[in-house]
């Protein structure tokens, strides 16, 4: 194996091969998860009104303290019946339109009510309990900007700014390809020798989180015939990723025969653990991933270079790993030779507990994990309460 890339220059080399896709444009109901194209900005200020931040009565500031006929009440949703004159108040909602003349909202439960009168003893300041108009965002201005993937919080912001429809990146379309003749579908009778096919529906679950449209192949035997059909129908799609069969034993065939198929391979082998043996190459636009065929090293590529790509394809502002800081509950000993990433669960109090069980073929111990702890290179080992780098599950 040649040299050993590092896992920044290895995350460097996929994403300098990733040209975004094309953009669409999509109602805001289907815009959940996609990643905008373009800035969006507000069709309307945002109130579009001057309006009440309270149940209450609108008043004149000057006005205050003092007794005050109610001369009408002003709901939501209607406009405001007249000005308001010196020396008189009005009812208003929650929302509703400050009427003209009034500069400030004293909430119901600051007034005492006398019929159609109500006294307030205290001196209301300009401008309380109002929202003037354009306070949130003014009409034409940026509401989200491009590269950001729509959550929530966005989508609310686009819908009160009146925006109805926005471009978004084209969801990338990901062919998954899992090989060797061992592999049985979950739920089947197991041969001696064989084993059930984990990886295939981690990765859908996985690659489906990043945004992509997931194309699941069926599983190939470890022969030449179906390994090239499969190969050149998954090379049709955005990514190609497949899982197993690219080291160097006599039944690997994953690199050689995209290397026949046209594939450049622009590098194989990463300085990590789990993960040492991925490829990486492109075909055209295609860009193709050759993941480690034991669970956890599938796992462990797909987050650092995997997903990211798919969020480059997607225009993401930051498509790099989402790393978070956290401290460890117990001692992790670093690998000499490869940076690793240490299966550990966040406890309650916040802290980083390495589980037992590290080796990658282990899945079911990774499934008690909600972190990836990053433990760098070299002979010394994390003590107890060490600030480290994670990756969340």
């Amino acid at each position: 194996m040649a040299e050993l890339l590092s896992v920044n220059e290895a995350l460097e080399a996929v994403l300098g091969r990733v040209e975004p896709l094309n953009a669409e444009p999509i109602g805001l109901a289907e815009a959940p998860g996609r990643v905008l194209a373009e800035d969006a900005g507000a069709l309307v200020d945002l109130p579009p009104f001057t309006s009440s931040a309270m149940d209450g009565f609108a008043v004149r500031a000057a006005d205050t303290p003092g007794r005050l006929p109610v001369v009408e009440r002003i709901a939501a949703g209607r406009p405001a019946p007249r000005a308001l004159g010196a020396g008189e108040a009005m009812g208003i909602a929650t929302g509703g339109v400050v009427p003209e003349g009034a500069d400030a909202v004293v909430p119901i439960e600051r007034v005492t009510t006398d019929g159609d009168q109500i006294e307030i003893a205290e001196l209301a300041a300009a401008g309380a309990n109002v929202r003037p108009r354009g306070g949130d965002v003014a009409a034409g201005a940026v509401v989200v900007s491009a590269g950001v993937r729509l959550g929530p919080q966005q989508i609310g912001a686009l819908a009160a700014a009146g925006v109805g429809e926005v471009r978004c990146a084209r969801r990338p379309r990901v062919a998954v390809l899992t090989t060797g003749t061992e592999l049985r579908r979950p739920g089947e009778a197991l041969a001696p020798g064989e084993i059930y096919e984990s990886n295939g529906p981690m990765l859908q679950v996985l690659l489906a989180s990043a945004g992509a449209e997931v194309v699941p192949l069926a599983s190939v035997a470890d022969d030449e015939d179906a390994h090239r059909e499969a190969i050149e129908h998954g090379l049709a799609h955005d990514v190609l990723v497949t899982s197993g069969g690219v080291s160097v034993g006599p039944h690997d065939l994953v690199r050689r025969i995209e290397a026949e198929l046209g594939v450049e391979e622009v590098f194989w082998g990463v300085s990590v653990k789990p993960g040492k043996p991925l490829a990486f190459g492109v075909r055209g636009p295609t860009l193709v991933f050759g993941l480690p065929g034991n669970p956890v090293s599938s796992l462990v590529s797909s987050l650092l270079f995997v997903l990211p790509a798919l969020r480059a394809l997607q225009g993401e502002r930051d498509p790099e790993p989402r790393y978070l800081n956290g401290t460890l509950a117990a001692p992790a000993k670093a690998d000499p030779r490869r940076d690793e990433l240490v299966r550990a669960r966040l406890t309650s109090s916040g802290e980083l507990e390495p589980l037992t069980g590290q080796e990658s073929h282990m899945i079911v111990r990774a499934a008690e994990a909600n972190a990836l702890v990053y433990v760098p290179a070299g002979d010394a080992e994390l003590p107890a309460g060490s600030t480290v780098r994670y990756l969340a599950l």
